[in-house]
Formats: C-alpha cells, sequence, structure tokens
C-alpha cells in the first residue's frame, strides 16, 4: 500500500532536491537524494524493503547499512507525524 501523507503535507521537487513541506507546524523537510529515493518508493506502493532495494540499486551502500538508513527516516517521519 502507498504511503499517502496527510493533507497538510506536500511533497515537492525543487531545483535543491526534494522537500517535504509541513504546513502545520509551518517547517519542512529537504531530503538527501537517498531520503528522497526512499520517500518516493514509499509514496509509489513499495514498502520498506523496496525502498531498501532501490537504496542499493542507486547508490554504493551496503544493504545492511541502507536497512538501517531507511528504518530511521521512517522512524523519523512516523515520530514527526509527517508519515503513516
Amino acid at each position: 500500500m502507498a504511503w499517502k501523507f496527510g493533507p497538510d503535507v506536500s511533497l515537492a521537487e525543487t531545483e535543491y532536491g526534494t522537500v517535504l513541506l509541513d504546513e502545520r507546524a509551518g517547517t519542512y523537510w529537504e531530503l538527501n537524494p537517498t531520503g528522497a529515493l526512499v520517500v518516493k518508493s514509499l509514496v509509489a506502493g513499495g514498502d520498506e524493503a523496496d525502498a531498501v532495494a532501490a537504496v542499493t540499486a542507486e547508490f554504493d551502500i551496503d544493504p545492511d547499512r541502507a536497512e538501517q538508513d531507511v528504518a530511521a527516516l521512517v522512524q523519523e517521519l512516523r515520530a514527526s507525524g509527517l508519515a503513516p
């Protein structure tokens, strides 16, 4: 099932990269290329394992490290109230 952010959260591509805008708090998250790929994978319907596979395919990173990084980002997004 694809991730769906709440109505107050926008995902946007800018000339500087990908950002998440939390209109409730008036804050934004600037995602690095890895974070952007993880979020795009989840929004497209993938799960965390799919996001890990996308990261390891795109970047020269150990699968265990990619799994830790994906889990950390997902946990942080959920803790902030941005992610389901």
